[in-house]
Parts: C-alpha cells; sequence; structure tokens
C-alpha cells in the first residue's frame, strides 16, 4: 500500500479514467486497508494538472510530508487521486523542475513535452494535433488563420458526435456557452494575447511585452484543454470518487474523510459530494487549494436572478465539518485567464488595456480568486487567523492565502504554490486532525 519513495505511510493511490471508473486492485486494496483500526483520519488528496502519475505523486510527496510532524500522536491514512490531467509544460511550478521532456521550443510553439501530454490527453487525434503544431509553427496571423486555428482546437477537444466542452463543465445553472468556443478566434486570440503582455514574457521576465498573436493562439490551446480537463474533474468527482466514499464508509464506518484538492482537483472533490450515496456522512472537512472552477457553483442563487443557483447548492450539507476556500491574488490563472476563457459568447466589452478581473466583475470569478461566493454565512479570515484560532465547526470558510501561495511566473503565476507547511496545517485544522 506504501511507495517506498513516499515519504508518509500508510499511502495509497487511486488511479481513475476520464469516465470515473476505478482502478479495481487499488480500490480494494484502500479499502481492506480502512477497513482495520489503524486508520482514524483519511486524507484524499486530489491533484489539478499534471503530466502523469510520478508528478502527481511528487507532489503528494512533498504536501504530505509535514503532517507526521504536526499530528504525531493522528492515525492518518493517505491518497493521493490520479486521474487524466495534463498541464502545459512552458508553465512554472514553484519547487518542481521543468519536465526534462519539455525541451526547447520557440515562443507561441509547442514543446515535444506539452505535444506528447496532449497526445496521451486526447487519443486518437493525432491528425488534429499535428494540424494544430504546424500551424503555431508557421504563425496564425490572419483572421482566417486564425479561425482555422479555432476549429482544429475545437476538434481536439470535442470531436465530431462528442458532449462539446460547454455543454458538460458547468458550475451554475445559468452556465452558456464560453466564449472562447464561439465568438471569432482572432478576437479571442487577440484578448489572450494582450493578457499575456500585461503579464509579462512566457520566459518568466517581469515587465510588460507586446502582443503575440501567435502566443494568444497558445492560449487559445491551453485554455480549451484545460476546460476538457475541468470537464473531466467533474466526471472524476461525481461518477468515481464520491461512490467510492460510500463504499468506505460501509467498510470502514468508524473513518473520517478529508478531502482536499488543487485547482481541477477542487472540482473534483466538490463534485465527488454529489456521488455520494444517501445517508453517507464520512466526509468531515474539505480543502480546495486554488479552485480552478466558479466560485458561484455552492451558490444558492446568482446575482441578478435568485432563481438560479450553483450546480453544487446545498451539497455542502453532505460534510460534517468546515468546507475551507483557500485563494490568493497572486494566481494569474484564475485572476486573468480563468475569466477570459469562462466568459460568455454575448459579452462583448472590450478588454483592451484594463484590468481583466475587474472589468468582467465577478460572474466569471473562479474558488482560487476570491473564495466561495453567493453563500451565506461564509467565515472569511488570514491564513494566519485560520491557524491562530480553531476555524467553525461548519460550514464555508474563505481564507487568503496570499501571504504563502505567491510565487510563480506567467502565465498561471502562483497558481501551483502550494506546497507549504502552513497549507499542510490547514488542512489538519479544518478537519480537527490531532
Amino acid at each position: 500500500m506504501t511507495d517506498p519513495g513516499m515519504s508518509v505511510a500508510p499511502y495509497a493511490e487511486l488511479t481513475f479514467d476520464a469516465d470515473g471508473d476505478v482502478d479495481g486492485g487499488e480500490r480494494d486494496r484502500l479499502l481492506g486497508l480502512t477497513a482495520g483500526r489503524t486508520v482514524r483520519d483519511l486524507v484524499v488528496f486530489a491533484h489539478g494538472w499534471n503530466n502523469d502519475r510520478s508528478t502527481a505523486t511528487a507532489l503528494y510527496r512533498r504536501f504530505f510530508t509535514p503532517f507526521p510532524a504536526l499530528a504525531p500522536a493522528a492515525r492518518i491514512g493517505y491518497v493521493g487521486v490520479v486521474w487524466p490531467s495534463m498541464r502545459f509544460c512552458d508553465e512554472p511550478v514553484p519547487d518542481f523542475p521543468h519536465s526534462p521532456a519539455a525541451g526547447p521550443a520557440a515562443p507561441g510553439t509547442l514543446d515535444p513535452g506539452t505535444r506528447a501530454a496532449l497526445a496521451a490527453a486526447f487519443p486518437g487525434r493525432a491528425t488534429v494535433l499535428d494540424d494544430i503544431a504546424g500551424l503555431l509553427e508557421s504563425g496564425p496571423r490572419t483572421a482566417r488563420e486564425l479561425e482555422g486555428f479555432g476549429t482544429l482546437v475545437r476538434q481536439l477537444v470535442a470531436p465530431a458526435g462528442a458532449a462539446a466542452p460547454e455543454e458538460s463543465a458547468a458550475d451554475t445553472a445559468d452556465d452558456g456557452v464560453p466564449g472562447m468556443f464561439s465568438r471569432p478566434a482572432a478576437e479571442v486570440c487577440g484578448e489572450f494575447a494582450e493578457a499575456l503582455a500585461g503579464l509579462g514574457s512566457t520566459d518568466g521576465a517581469e515587465g510588460f511585452a507586446l502582443p503575440d498573436l501567435r502566443a494568444g493562439a497558445l492560449e487559445l490551446l491551453r485554455q480549451a484543454t484545460y476546460w476538457e480537463m475541468k470537464r473531466r474533474a467533474g466526471t472524476v468527482g461525481e461518477r468515481g470518487l464520491g461512490p467510492l466514499v460510500g463504499r468506505l464508509a460501509s467498510a470502514a464506518p468508524d473513518v473520517r474523510v478529508h478531502l482536499v484538492g488543487h485547482s481541477f482537483g477542487g472540482r473534483l472533490v466538490s463534485f465527488a459530494l454529489r456521488g455520494l450515496p444517501a445517508g453517507v456522512r464520512a466526509v468531515r472537512s474539505v480543502t480546495l487549494l486554488q479552485g480552478a472552477f466558479s466560485h458561484y457553483a455552492f451558490a444558492s442563487g446568482l446575482p441578478g436572478d435568485a432563481g438560479a443557483g450553483g450546480v453544487l447548492r446545498g451539497r455542502e450539507q453532505r460534510v460534517g465539518g468546515p468546507l475551507v476556500c483557500c485563494f490568493s491574488r497572486y494566481d494569474a490563472a484564475l485572476g486573468t485567464f480563468y475569466p477570459l476563457a469562462s466568459r460568455a459568447a454575448d459579452d462583448d466589452r472590450s478588454l483592451a488595456g484594463v484590468d481583466v478581473g475587474r472589468l468582467l466583475g465577478p460572474r466569471w470569478g473562479a474558488m482560487g480568486h476570491d473564495g466561495v461566493q453567493g453563500v451565506p454565512g461564509v467565515h472569511a479570515c488570514t491564513l494566519a487567523g485560520a491557524l491562530a484560532a480553531p476555524l467553525p465547526e461548519s460550514g464555508w470558510v474563505n481564507v487568503d492565502a496570499a501571504a504563502v501561495v505567491r510565487r510563480g511566473g506567467p502565465p498561471s503565476g502562483a497558481h501551483s504554490d502550494i506546497v507549504h507547511p502552513e497549507l499542510a496545517r490547514l488542512v489538519l485544522a479544518a478537519g480537527r486532525i490531532r
């Protein structure tokens, strides 16, 4: 059950496919482990975007390292969820080296590591991927070339006969077609290019750079593929992890489950609440680290439409403890690109030369940008405040984690800067694990 290279024990991994089906052998080994009396609290962590199992395991190894010293008397078991997602290799991740397979690439083009990751994430679309890579190499410039590129991107993430990504990644009752899939591709690529220029060059240098349409096209590809990862996360959570937690509760009714999710993994563990069998009360805390889904996903009503709400409305009642949502203003992936990618097709406001989040307002905001919204009775505090006093026994807690979640260059900023002992302490505090 324990990887000899893992920092904690007992540790198990659970592998899910894109449809939410779990590896049967791993499931049975976990159920066997928790059926004994050696584990009292089970911390289940779901990664966001990454390239492969080794990257996910490395994250879990580093994040879990402080736990035994922080709670030496606790009987903790650890689970790392592995699900089919990917990240682009050009994104700097604090404390983690770039993938050795990434290799050099011209700005705005696909490096070998990212191309291999795309091929693995979207099997059977090699021809479309070749055409996308070719257009990026030549540098699409005209509206016609960019429109052709946008068509290819849509074919990559939603081939003929498959569910369109905008129809399967809804977080609220009134989510519509994201503009990046339906508006003229030249406009979308231009907006992404301007946003990148405002953040500085993608090689990590600070300052303002001139907009580059090829970089904007690459960003469209990045955001479209991440939208598919977002959809998968919901599927894996609802159809895979939620029912499995139900089975675990039957096999080991005394085990307390604590769900932790980073980025799209936050969406995965949140949708697991929707997949829990009726009556299951095993989940005792939820901690979202830079959650990459709508901050209105749990809302009881939306601004201007009290009758519409989040698709997870009321699901917090399935948790026998607090739900903690960490956010940081240094997260450019969620503060800039998430609202750009999420905005509706009919949102035609010009974004030239302005702060994206400020202009678009809260409608397209993400959990990890400003915390959960539209839910009554939310307790708000800084990370220091959350660690200085006991957290509420139930309900939502918004935690400003910018004091530690602050490192990272363009285009994602501090989105993946989550390996900190303070955040490990927060997970333990949320679960009252001592």
